[in-house]
């Protein structure tokens, strides 16, 4: 049975890949896709597009239900962090109107989104974590170390910090932003696909990658049995349903988780292409279908993030 799906959010480049991996599946009846703006790629992508409200306007979900009623949607994929946030803080796990939620289990988007509670919650389940602590708490810090936005996500809010100068001038700056132990990158970093359907089917799949202006821009595939049987004991922990993005780095010999992305990630497209198709996997389990199989891809394959002009 074909399902008409909304992908909120879907200007950016995870939505736009949302949507091309959409485009091709064959469970799809319409796919619409919205954001709060008109001036990205997107309406290249979906065909039925169009604007929305932000998800801080007061009128935001009268009017999502509206539009979920009057176009019959069965689905909705939220992939904005500041709609994954508001659909996990104001409790909305399962259903919005007559369409179900395609979103990860409420302790992984409670823990993702706080980098605070990633580091305490990961050493509290004795996974190797980065030291963390509260900027402004911070009496001694050792350098180098890592100051970043508490709740955000992005490289822009990232600041490696060498000296007591730049620490200071941060402290004043940014009082609620977090300071975190310095993983070298020297044995590279890793971000992981990782999934787990409501019977506790698990699978995964680990990049190598290099980043380019913020984005995965290439990756290799790996094996890795440690990191494998890590990214278990995180899923089981977590009590985890659905998709999310783990990052690492290595420290010493074993790898330390100092990212949870609750959510789809850039790379979703990529891990589609080689076979680890999270995506409708997480459709086909919210909807009690049978789950597709899994053929893993072969080690040492690689991606290349590249880039499309359109004209309108």
């Amino acid at each position: 049975m074909k399902s008409n799906i909304l992908v909120t959010g879907c200007g950016g480049d995870i939505g736009q890949s949302v949507g091309k991996i959409l485009n091709e599946s064959d469970f799809v009846d319409t796919l619409y896709g919205c954001d709060i703006s008109d001036r990205n790629a997107a309406k290249f992508i979906f065909s039925n597009f169009f604007v929305g409200l932000p998800c801080n306007d007061k009128d935001y979900i009268v009017n999502l239900e509206k539009i979920i009623e009057e176009k019959k949607i069965d689905i909705i994929i939220p992939i904005s962090e500041p709609e994954l946030r508001f659909f996990s803080e104001n409790n909305f796990k399962d259903k919005i109107g007559r369409a179900k939620i395609l979103i990860a289990s409420s302790e992984s988007l409670r823990i993702g989104f706080d980098k605070l509670a990633t580091a305490n919650f990961l050493e509290k389940h004795q996974l190797p974590f980065p030291k963390t602590e509260l900027l402004n708490q911070l009496v001694n810090p050792a350098f180098p170390l890592i100051i970043k936005s508490r709740t955000g996500s992005g490289s822009k809010t990232i600041h490696k910090v060498d000296n007591k100068e730049d620490f200071n001038f941060l402290v004043k700056k940014q009082p609620t932003f977090i300071a975190q132990e310095y993983l070298s990158d020297s044995l590279g970093e890793f971000t992981c696909g990782l999934y787990r359907s409501k019977k506790g089917l698990m699978r995964t799949i680990i990049f190598k990658r290099e980043l380019t202006g913020g984005y995965s821009g290439y990756g290799e595939v790996i094996e890795n049995n440690i990191i494998t049987e890590l990214l278990h004991k995180l899923a089981e922990k977590l009590n985890l349903i659905g998709s999310i993005n783990i990052q690492l780095r290595i420290r010493g010999d074993e790898p330390v988780i100092f990212e949870i992305n609750p959510r789809f990630s850039s790379t979703v497209l990529f891990r589609y292409l080689f076979g680890f198709k999270d995506l409708e996997w997480s459709i086909q389990d919210l909807l009690d279908h049978e789950i597709g199989d899994y053929t893993k891809a072969k080690e040492g394959r690689m991606f290349y993030k590249g880039f499309k002009e359109y004209i309108d």
